[in-house]
C-alpha cells in the first residue's frame, strides 16, 4: 500500500509511517512531496494521503494522525496506546499531555534539522519510535541511575548493614559519612528521599528513620534536611542579593509560599523581614 504526505516530516508524519509499518502493511511505502502537490500525486501514485487538512487519516478535535490509525485499524497494543499521547503532546505542541511529549520534539526537530533527505529522515526516525516503543512495553517502571548522592547513601546504608557491628554510644561509620554526603550536598537544590533510598536497599522506611534519628539529634531524616535548608537559606539572605525565590530554589523548597511556611516556624519571622533584620545589625 502506498501512502503519501508533505514534505519535511518531524512527528506524526514519521509516527505514522512506523506504525503503519509496525502494525498495519509491514510493506508500505512512503512518498513526500510539497503540500501543495500531495493530493495530486496521491492520484498519480495510488497512495493513501495523511496527515494534511481535509483527508480522512488527519487531526480531529485534539488528536492528531497517529491516533486515528489506531482507531482506524483497532490497534489495541498497550504499549501503542502508551506512545499516542506522547506523540499527540509533541505533535500539537501541548507538551503537558505527556512528561515525555517535549524531549520527542526536541530530537525530532533536531533530525529533521540534521537529515535533509526525507526518506533517510523516515528511517532513522524509526528506530526513534522503536526505542520508544521498548520503553513503553518493557521499561516504563525502570528508573535511571541514581543521582550521584543517592547512589553515595545507597553505598552508605549498604556498608552499614553488612558491617552488623550492633547499638554503640558512638555514632557508626556510615552515620558519620552520612552526615558528610549531606553537608557536601547542601550548597545544591538538595532532594534527597528517605523513603527512595528505603526502597533501594529493601527495607522498611520506618526502620531506616529510627536508626537515622538516633545519631542525627534526634532529627528524622525530613527534620534534619529542614534544619539545613533553614541554615543555608539564612546564609544566603544575608550574603547574597539573591531573591527569595531564587533562595527558596537554591534550599531545596518547591517554590516560595513553600520556604516562607517553613522558615518562619524555626526563626520566629518570614524570610523577607528576617533579611531586613539582618541589615539593621
Amino acid at each position: 500500500m502506498n501512502w503519501i504526505t508533505r514534505e519535511r516530516p518531524k512527528i506524526d508524519r514519521i509516527a505514522c509511517p512506523w506504525l503503519i509499518r509496525r502494525f498495519i502493511d509491514a510493506e508500505a511505502t512512503f512518498y513526500f512531496v510539497p503540500f501543495d502537490e500531495v493530493l495530486l500525486k496521491a492520484e498519480e501514485l495510488n497512495a493513501t494521503p495523511f496527515d494534511i487538512p481535509g483527508v480522512e487519516f488527519t487531526h480531529y478535535e485534539d488528536r492528531c494522525t497517529f491516533d486515528y490509525l489506531i482507531e482506524k485499524f483497532g490497534i489495541d497494543d498497550p504499549a501503542v496506546k502508551d506512545m499516542a499521547p506522547i506523540v499527540r503532546g509533541a505533535d500539537t505542541d501541548a507538551h503537558f499531555v505527556a512528561p515525555q511529549s517535549a524531549g520527542l520534539w526536541a530530537i525530532s526537530a533536531g533530525m529533521s534539522f540534521n537529515i535533509t533527505d526525507d526518506h533517510e529522515l523516515l528511517e532513522k526516525g524509526m528506530l526513534i519510535y522503536d526505542a520508544l516503543y521498548s520503553w513503553a512495553r518493557h521499561l516504563q517502571k525502570q528508573r535511571h541511575t541514581q543521582s550521584p548522592t543517592e547512589k553515595l547513601l545507597l553505598e552508605v546504608f549498604n556498608a552499614y548493614m553488612q558491617e552488623k557491628s550492633g547499638q554503640s554510644s558512638k555514632a557508626p561509620r556510615w552515620a558519620r559519612q552520612l552526615k558528610e554526603i549531606i553537608q557536601d550536598q547542601i550548597d545544591t537544590n538538595l532532594n534527597l528521599s528517605l523513603k527512595q533510598v528505603a526502597a533501594g536497599l529493601d527495607m522498611n522506611p520506618a526502620y531506616v528513620s529510627r536508626e537515622f534519628s538516633k545519631y542525627f539529634s534526634d532529627l528524622s531524616f525530613g527534620e534534619y534536611i529542614r534544619k539545613l535548608r533553614i541554615e543555608k537559606a539564612i546564609e544566603l539572605l544575608g550574603n547574597t542579593s539573591n531573591s527569595l525565590s531564587e533562595i527558596a530554589y537554591l534550599t531545596g523548597f518547591s517554590d516560595q509560599s513553600h520556604f516562607n511556611r517553613i522558615f518562619k516556624p524555626h526563626t520566629g519571622q518570614n524570610p523577607s523581614v528576617f533579611r531586613k533584620s539582618l541589615g539593621k545589625k
